[in-house]
């Protein structure tokens, strides 16, 4: 790991610093949902950001340590997001729904974040050629809809579910959320709200006792 990537070392940056890293991160994201990850230099990067390329240097040791920054800073703040909202609710139902529905209006509000989050998680890889980021960022998005589901099954408000098959319908959930992000892309003015709805409708139907 970098010092510059080392918590001591961020408890150690001055408010410039950090706000200098998230203005590069965010060229960064807005220039990979332009170009691509594989067009994406940092010399692009340093252009939008109006800055030069040592200064890019200075906060990220390399191209690849920046860009891995997108998603965990995506993660950060889907998990602000989606969190408080799903706490909000009263009963396993309701959680579930706010997990839908927030997580659809994130995606819709965060557009090039997401595409950026795409491209970089399907594009890097470690020297063995397996993708770096992937295996742990699904595994951190799946893990909230499990844990509903396991409060729904114990509160009996959900039908019974294998361990097996929580994890399936986990899988279905959280594919037809991320469904979406494509279909968002096809269809740029798709009516979210219409969408929502639908999905809510189907978890509903196939989670019920």
């Amino acid at each position: 790991m970098s010092k510059k990537n080392n918590p001591t070392k961020q408890k150690e940056m001055s408010f410039i610093e950090k706000a200098r890293r998230s203005q590069i991160v965010e060229c960064a994201i807005e220039t990979i949902a332009e170009v691509g990850y594989a067009q994406a230099s940092l010399g692009q990067i340093a252009k939008r950001a109006n800055i030069s390329k040592g200064v890019i240097s200075y906060h990220f040791t390399n191209k690849e340590e920046l860009l891995e920054q997108i998603p965990i800073e995506y993660y950060k703040a889907w998990q602000s997001y989606i969190t408080p909202r799903i706490e909000a609710q009263k009963s396993p139902k309701e959680m579930l729904r706010a997990y839908i529905e927030s997580n659809l209006t994130f995606i819709d509000e965060n557009r090039k974040h997401v595409l950026a989050v795409i491209e970089t998680v399907s594009n890097q890889r470690n020297a063995d050629g397996k993708l770096r980021l992937a295996a742990d960022h699904d595994e951190t998005i799946i893990l909230p809809i499990e844990n509903i589901l396991t409060l729904g099954i114990k509160e009996g408000i959900f039908r019974e579910f294998t361990r097996s098959s929580a994890r399936v319908m986990a899988l279905t959930i959280r594919n037809a959320i991320d469904g979406f992000t494509l279909e968002l892309v096809r269809q740029p003015h798709i009516d979210i709200q219409e969408y929502t709805r639908e999905l809510v409708t189907i978890f509903d139907a196939s989670t019920k006792k």
